[in-house]
């Protein structure tokens, strides 16, 4: 089974690239899904989320806005999450992987945001990178309602673009056109998903040495 990473910066198109695959039937991991899942009421993460962020969570329910702050405004406060939240997230992939190994899946994507800050390209066979011109990506987040400034903020905290482009296997642009990221998307399946296994050989026939009968 090939493991293909999916990364990119905020606001990049993961999320557009992510259902491309989900559309041709590649079953995807979506880091991001699972962060929420594990922080929404009654999740594994919101108790020692409290625990380390006092204030956070009220009534069982977590206040993002203000986890969000704590974060950007504090260093240390971002590695206490991401210990907390890192830990969850790998085990949820690990049964991810496990499921689709059983079903006999030929691939599979994994949707991960900080796959190269957390080393996670060791464990996949092909990393991609979505990639967009800083002007695309900071229209794409502002359509989510997120504040100018927080924005800046929250990309100054993420590894640079160009960094990203560079360690990867191949970067799929989509600041173009959807058209575009359509063809390079499926550019890329045919090559590293869908390509057809060589024929097999023929065993090799060999003939009995020819003698000539005699009169």
């Amino acid at each position: 089974m090939k493991i293909i990473g999916l990364t990119g910066g905020i606001g990049m198109g993961k999320s557009t690239v992510a259902s491309l695959f989900r559309r041709r039937h590649v079953p995807v991991f979506d880091a991001d899904a699972t962060v929420r899942a594990l922080q929404a009421p009654g999740g594994a993460a919101l108790a020692p989320i409290a625990a380390a962020f006092p204030g956070v969570v009220r009534a069982g329910v977590l206040d993002r806005a203000a986890l969000r702050a704590h974060v950007l405004a504090d260093p240390a406060a971002r590695r206490r999450l991401e210990a907390i939240m890192h830990r969850m997230v790998r085990a949820a992939e690990t049964k991810f992987l496990a499921a689709a190994r059983r079903r006999g899946a030929r691939a599979v994507l994994l949707d991960i945001p900080l796959l190269f800050e957390t080393g996670g390209e060791a464990r996949v066979d092909l990393a991609l990178t979505v990639s967009a011109p800083r002007a695309v990506q900071i229209a794409r987040v502002l359509r989510r309602g997120l504040p100018h400034a927080e924005i800046e903020r929250i990309i100054a905290l993420q590894m640079p673009d160009a960094e990203k482009r560079r360690r990867a296997d191949a970067v799929i642009a989509t600041g173009l056109s959807r058209h575009h990221t359509v063809r390079r998307v499926r550019q890329l399946m045919a090559t590293h998903v869908f390509r057809p296994a060589p024929p097999a050989r023929r065993p090799r026939r060999f003939r009995q040495p020819f003698s000539r009968r005699r009169r």
